[in-house]
């Protein structure tokens, strides 16, 4: 007997529970989003181009997606063996450098 009555009272706290979790209101939108001004500390300070015939190594390495430090080291290399880039299509001669590369960093890069 005793059980079934702690049985029936255990139901009784755990629906009681499920329900006030349904019922509780939802977080607005609005209390998710971070404010506006973190949004923009968070966003990278640098919306210059990179240059390649100026970018040293390390710099190429941070700004270019997929590009890491041998790729960056290559880059700079193949400049100083064959001249300044003469366009940004001449990346695609260093070794490593791929169309891919290319075309997710082309709106990233610039040519002085």
């Amino acid at each position: 007997m005793r059980t079934g009555f702690f049985s029936s009272l255990v139901f009784a706290l755990l629906t009681s529970a499920s329900i006030a979790a349904i019922a509780a209101p939802l977080a607005s939108p609005e209390a998710q989003k971070p404010p506006l001004a973190s949004v923009a500390a968070q966003a990278p300070a640098t919306s210059a181009k990179v240059d390649l015939n100026d970018a040293d190594a390390a710099t190429l390495q941070k700004e270019l997606a997929g590009v890491g430090e041998a790729k960056a080291k290559a880059i700079v290399a193949h400049r100083e063996t064959n001249g300044p880039f003469a366009s940004v299509d001449e990346l695609l001669e260093v070794k490593g450098i791929g169309k891919a590369i290319l075309d997710r960093n082309r709106d990233r890069l610039e040519v002085n």
